[in-house]
């Protein structure tokens, strides 16, 4: 997106492979921010902004990885990155929820999150939009079931992020796009 910091908000269901991309495209460069870091802190979301903007705030670029299911949950993350004057934009990975809830059946029990949790997230699930604030929103979509494919590459084969830009003349890859 730029030279300089940025913030970048991961947005799926749990199972969506948002960790797997975030692992292989993102871990070398960004400050990676979850939720899921403090599974018994009290106030999670206000710990979570609080360490988005000191990193923000230090020059550091910040990828949050949790669900970011809906418009209120991503306001106050643009909010934060609109105060550090860095860009800011939403990685989606628009994954089947049948998918989704196959991986989370895979996972071992302490990562697996409840039915009922993940059915929930799908109920109030929103796609992220850049009327909502974003600079940019990329979609990727998996073009197969299994996992993320290796180094580079994440869930659906599209090569978002900095590990790898657009094809050699410029155009975006066939299974990723920008939304509106």
């Amino acid at each position: 997106m730029s030279d300089g910091p940025e913030l970048v908000v991961m947005v799926g269901l749990q199972g969506s492979g948002k960790s797997t991309w975030v692992r292989d495209h993102l871990a070398d460069s960004h400050v990676v921010v979850s939720k899921d870091h403090w599974p018994r802190a009290r106030r999670r979301e206000a710990r979570q902004q609080r360490v988005v903007a000191e990193h923000l705030a230090a020059g550091r670029s910040v990828v949050v990885d949790n669900t970011n299911a809906a418009v209120e949950d991503r306001a106050a993350l643009i909010a934060a990155a609109r105060a550090a004057g860095v860009p800011v934009r939403a990685v989606w990975l628009d994954t089947p929820p049948e998918v989704s809830l196959a991986r989370n059946v895979d996972r071992d029990e302490r990562s697996r999150v409840p039915l009922v949790g993940v059915l929930a997230t799908r109920a109030r699930f929103v796609p992220p939009t850049r009327a909502e604030g974003f600079d940019r929103v990329d979609v990727a979509r998996p073009d197969r079931v299994t996992g993320a494919s290796g180094p580079g590459r994440n869930v659906s084969g599209a090569a978002l992020g900095p590990s790898r830009g657009p094809t050699a003349d410029g155009r975006r890859h066939p299974t990723e796009r920008e939304h509106p």
